[in-house]
């Protein structure tokens, strides 16, 4: 397992931008799903982008297709996630996980590694 941590999250107005940063420590990621899940209050979590980043495959949640994007930096052990034209209903706590193997099409029951989650609220 790794440790992983969050940032770039804070509050932005609808149609406003953000960038999201996972930094890994303790083993490489360079071999690894790295995943990008949300939970907002009352509401189970659910995937948002996975990258495969050995070869750099990515997948996304209809919802968020066309606006954000994954992206890594193996030399740094980082993975971003780039937010684009946010709307209300992507405020939730964003967390990164990963899993030490192929991607899965975003399953959470996947991942064995989380971070604590960093916050995202976007006002209309």
């Amino acid at each position: 397992q790794v440790k992983l941590v969050e940032s770039g999250g804070g509050s932005v107005q609808a149609g406003g931008s953000l960038r999201l940063s996972c930094a890994a420590s303790g083993n490489s990621v360079s071999r690894n799903c790295m995943g990008w899940f949300r939970q907002a209050p009352g509401k189970e979590r659910e995937g948002v982008a996975e990258i495969y980043t050995a070869v750099g495959v990515t997948y996304y949640a209809d919802s968020v297709k066309g606006r954000f994007n994954i992206s890594q930096d193996n030399s740094k052990n980082m993975v971003y996630l780039r937010m684009n034209s946010l709307k209300p209903e992507d405020t939730a706590m964003y967390y990164c996980a990963a899993v030490g193997r192929y991607c899965r099409s975003l399953k959470v029951d996947d991942y064995n590694s989380w971070g604590q989650g960093t916050q995202v609220t976007v006002s209309s």
